[in-house]
């Protein structure tokens, strides 16, 4: 069940990346996603904030194709994405020294105002350049506002990330991330 919920979710993952859904993820897809991220918060690449996500989206593109031990040209098929997302992020050592500073980087980018909260119009901004369904949102804004104030945390969203990339537990809030697994 945990396996299956894991390959679940990072399936979805690849699917957000896959765009033109080719059946490969390439670097440029994966930078593609920073750059929908971007757009939505009407940020450039150069700016601090754009090129902190760039730079992060780039470290998680590089872990990924040397634990396939592979050049960074080449794409990755669904399975050798699961199998290299989970021996890096899930399992492995690099979660938190490579992939939680994207999810920050992107959780900081939906805070336009630094006060610390994401509000629902924020999220949605977000979650419309993962292609998530617009009425998978207000569903998983709801499931991850557990205390009901209508606004998620910064920190919330970034707790949100790890239990959807790593959690094997079917009941973590963060299974919601991108809506109704």
């Amino acid at each position: 069940m945990a396996i299956d919920l894991l390959n679940h979710k990072l399936d979805r993952a690849f699917d957000h990346i896959d765009a033109n859904r080719n059946g490969v993820v390439e670097r440029e897809d994966l930078l593609g996603l920073g750059a929908r991220i971007l757009v939505g918060f009407g940020q450039s690449p150069t700016s601090v904030t754009g090129a902190s996500l760039v730079g992060s989206f780039d470290g998680i593109w590089a872990t990924l194709a040397r634990a396939l031990e592979r050049d960074g040209d080449s794409g990755i098929g669904r399975p050798d994405f699961r199998e290299a997302m989970t021996a890096s992020f899930v399992t492995g050592e690099l979660y938190e020294p490579v992939f939680r500073p994207a999810t920050l980087a992107v959780a900081e980018l939906c805070d336009g105002d630094r006060d610390g909260e994401v509000t629902i119009g924020e999220f949605r901004t977000m979650l419309s350049a993962f292609g998530v369904a617009y009425d998978d949102v207000d569903a998983a804004f709801d499931r991850l506002d557990r205390e009901g104030r209508g606004t998620l945390t910064v920190t919330g969203l970034v707790t949100a990330a790890a239990d959807y990339y790593r959690s094997a537990d079917p009941n973590a809030a963060g299974n919601w991330l991108f809506g109704p697994l």
